[in-house]
């Protein structure tokens, strides 16, 4: 069988998923950020694009590392007004193929509360969740479970593994086909099919069995982001989609090299994981109306937002931080370590501030250009086999996914490397025919 490229739609439940200024352009919808028909309606665009699926980006607080609130919530910011595990079911319910994901930390929530909330979605979608695995960054999501601060980096992934191995104990307590549904016998289900998980480590503990049973994928689907050499270690391990950066051809080369390595120490089949970077497209029916409408995005940006965003993603006000060893010493355990190590690499070989460095970071490089321009270079990338596919970012809700679906998406159908229709009902399915 050809080999197909896989797309996932990045959100959050706020006015913008990445560009500081998308909220403000005139096509963006604001007045629905609270109406469930808002995440209703694109779900249903995405399925009718044959996306395989969508995940939800969260925050387990309000960001206020920078300068407290007022910056993330004057200037609009990447804020998660809703839980994202409110909407998923109402997505859930106007489709039946789009795989849908939400971001849970196992930092704070116990392993048997994340196990059965995921395991009910994904039985009542068909066998449709992914569970966005984070580990929590910042001292202010801490704070929120009644915790002093952060662990450090290291052990967080390893009381990450905990709680996923606690999770999978939980969802393998039950045996397929447990129902017997026998009315004259008196007999609704087979107890010899349902199991104790008896799980312990040094974070974890949990008895089992869930209440929920087996999905139709069986488990939910496993993402993962983390970019360090102790995040790739946790991917290779457990992941089935890894999301990225928006790496250069080399460097996404390097990336998927490195992780299929470590998938095979780990005695995995590296086939038995997707890895999407992100991109962002901007598209115009020609060069150069793509560019003004991109110049036009950057032109409504909030530089001092995008400093505040970077701020929270390094653990510490980046106002106040000069060189890599004052960000070290102010951040603590706090920051994503993958993604604040490249931003001292672009401070050190631009010869500029940490500041500035995180305005030329958050600017992120955005896919401008025509639909068939844009196609070329994810063809590119995809058919160099230095990705599976791709997490598409917009800048703008609901029209920069909606433009993708309409004018990029038919022409990577037109080209062999994107499906015409789902092969399957389930989301692990669809991401490995």
């Amino acid at each position: 069988m050809t080999r197909k490229m896989r797309l996932i739609a990045y959100m959050k439940t706020g006015p913008t998923a990445l560009h500081s200024g998308g909220w403000r352009h005139p096509e963006a919808t604001l007045h629905d950020i609270f109406d469930p028909v808002r995440y209703e309606q694109i779900a249903q665009v995405l399925e009718g694009a044959k996306f395989d699926g969508a995940f939800f980006a969260d925050l387990f607080g309000v960001a206020d590392t920078y300068q407290g609130l007022e910056m993330f919530i004057r200037s609009g910011g990447q804020n998660s007004y809703l839980d994202p595990m409110t909407v998923i079911p109402l997505m859930a319910r106007v489709t039946s193929r789009l795989g849908l994901g939400a971001t849970i930390s196992t930092s704070f929530h116990n392993a048997f509360h994340i196990a059965r909330s995921l395991a009910s979605l994904d039985m009542l979608s068909g066998g449709r969740i992914a569970w966005n695995v984070v580990t929590s960054t910042n001292d202010l999501e801490a704070a929120n479970a009644g915790m002093e601060g952060m662990l450090p980096h290291g052990e967080r992934y390893d009381r990450a593994d905990e709680v996923l191995e606690a999770c999978f104990a939980l969802w393998n307590t039950w045996d397929p086909d447990p129902f017997v549904f026998d009315k004259e016998r008196g007999r609704f289900g087979d107890p010899e099919k349902v199991n104790y998980a008896n799980y312990e480590g040094k974070w974890i503990k949990t008895r089992g069995p869930l209440p929920t049973p087996r999905s139709p994928q069986g488990r939910p689907v496993v993402m993962q982001a983390g970019s360090s050499d102790r995040g790739r270690e946790f991917a290779a391990r457990w992941a089935e989609l890894i999301f990225t950066p928006p790496y250069d051809r080399a460097t996404m080369q390097a990336f998927s090299d490195d992780m299929r390595q470590r998938m095979a120490a780990a005695g995995r089949d590296p086939r038995s994981c997707k890895i999407l970077p992100a991109v962002t497209p901007i598209l115009g029916e020609t060069e150069s109306i793509a560019q003004e409408r991109a110049d036009y995005l950057d032109s409504l940006q909030h530089q001092e937002y995008d400093l505040a965003y970077a701020s929270l993603s390094a653990g510490a006000d980046l106002s106040k931080t000069k060189t890599a060893e004052e960000l070290a010493k102010a951040r603590g355990n706090q920051g994503t370590r993958g993604g604040t190590d490249r931003l001292i690499q672009i401070a050190e070989k631009s010869g500029v501030t940490l500041a500035e460095a995180a305005a030329k970071k958050s600017r992120g490089k955005a896919l401008v250009g025509t639909p068939a321009s844009v196609a070329d270079a994810l063809q590119d990338l995809f058919e160099s086999e230095a990705c599976d596919g791709f997490v598409i970012m917009p800048t703008t809700f609901p029209t920069s996914h909606e433009q993708f679906c309409r004018s990029v998406v038919p022409e990577l159908q037109r080209r062999g490397v994107f499906r015409t229709e789902y092969s399957a009902a389930t989301l692990r399915d669809n991401l490995f025919d």
